[in-house]
C-alpha cells in the first residue's frame, strides 16, 4: 500500500452501494495529530513509511463523514470537526476546514434542512463538532430536523466524564442536541434505521462503535469510525495512544477485522488522508486493504 498523503487532497465526491443505502463520502477539513499518539506503541521505523509526518511528528488525517440516503432517509453519519476553534486549538491539531462538511454536502445537492438522521460511532470532538453551529454567540444545532442517534454509554460519558477523558469531549455540544430533544441513545446491536446497526465494542473510548449496513444481497458495510480509523491501522496491535482500554481495543479489533476479512465487508473509512472505501482480506501473514470508488 502506497504512503499516505502528506497535504490535503481536494475533494471529490465517491460513492458506493450497500444494500438499501446509497453512500457517499463527504469532508470537514483535515487535521494533524501526533504520530506517535496516533500509533502507540508501534515503532516509529514502522510508521513513518506509511504515515509520514510533518515537521512536528504530526501525520495527516481526513475528517470524512459519509451520505446515506435511501429515498426515505437522509443520514449523516460522523459529523467532522466543526469551525468553534480558537487560533491555539487550529495550530495544535493542524485543522484546516478546506472543505467543510455543509460545502461538501451541498457539492452533492443537499441542504441541512433535508438531513433527517445523524449517528455518531462516538463523541470525540473531531467526530461530532459540526452538529453544533454558533450563531450570534448562541449553540444551535446544524440540522435542526435531524435527531443524533449516539451509544448510551457514550452519551453519558460526555456528560460526566473524568479527568482522564475530559480533553476529548465538549459536554455543551450534546447539551446543546439534548436541549432540542434531538439525542437518541443506543445500544449494542440496536438497528438504527432499516438496515443501519450499532455496534458498541469501546477500547478506544468507552462507547466506541463501528456502524454497520445491512448489505441485502451483497457484502455487508461497516463504518470503521475509530475502532481502525485508517486503512494503514488494520493490523490489530497496530492502536492509538488515545484508546482508554488498549486489551479490550485489541479484542475488538481482532474479532472484527477477521470478520471482515471473512465476509469481504465494505469498509468505511473516516480518518484515512486517500482512502474512503476499501476491502479487507487476509493474505496469510497479515491483513491487506485494496481501495473501491
Amino acid at each position: 500500500m502506497a504512503a499516505a498523503s502528506i497535504d490535503p487532497v481536494p475533494y471529490a465526491p465517491r460513492e458506493i452501494t450497500v444494500g438499501r443505502w446509497r453512500v457517499t463520502a463527504l469532508q470537514d477539513g483535515w487535521l494533524r495529530l501526533d504520530g506517535g499518539a496516533m500509533w502507540g506503541v508501534v515503532p516509529a521505523p514502522m510508521w513513518r513509511p506509511m504515515t509520514p509526518p510533518d515537521d512536528r511528528n504530526r501525520i495527516l488525517l481526513a475528517l470524512r463523514p459519509f451520505l446515506l440516503r435511501d429515498g426515505e432517509h437522509t443520514v449523516i453519519l460522523e459529523l467532522g470537526v466543526g469551525d468553534r476553534w480558537g487560533q491555539k486549538e487550529l495550530d495544535r491539531y493542524g485543522i484546516e476546514r478546506t472543505d467543510t462538511l455543509e460545502e461538501s454536502l451541498a457539492q452533492v445537492g443537499v441542504a441541512p434542512g433535508e438531513v433527517t438522521h445523524l449517528v455518531a460511532s462516538h463523541a470525540h470532538w473531531d467526530h461530532i463538532g459540526s452538529a453544533i453551529s454558533e450563531r450570534d454567540g448562541v449553540l444551535v444545532p446544524t440540522f435542526p430536523g435531524a435527531t443524533l442517534a449516539l451509544p448510551r454509554v457514550e452519551a453519558d460519558m460526555v456528560l460526566d466524564p473524568d479527568p482522564i477523558r475530559r480533553g476529548s469531549y465538549r459536554p455543551e455540544d450534546l447539551r446543546t442536541l439534548e436541549d432540542a430533544g434531538l439525542v437518541r441513545r443506543f445500544e449494542d446491536g440496536e438497528e438504527l434505521l432499516p438496515g443501519l446497526f450499532g455496534h458498541v465494542l469501546g477500547g478506544h473510548s468507552d462507547g466506541s462503535s463501528v456502524i454497520r449496513l445491512a448489505g441485502e444481497d451483497g457484502p455487508d458495510g461497516v463504518f470503521w469510525g475509530d475502532v481502525c480509523p485508517t486503512t494503514h491501522h488494520i493490523q490489530p496491535p497496530f492502536i492509538m495512544a488515545y484508546d482508554v482500554n488498549a486489551g479490550l481495543s485489541y479484542e475488538v479489533r481482532s474479532r472484527w477485522l477477521a470478520r471482515s476479512a471473512d465476509e469481504g465487508l465494505l469498509g468505511l473509512f473516516y480518518h484515512d488522508a486517500d482512502i474512503a472505501f476499501g476491502t479487507i482480506a487476509w493474505d496469510g501473514r497479515r491483513y491487506t486493504c485494496t481501495p473501491i470508488a
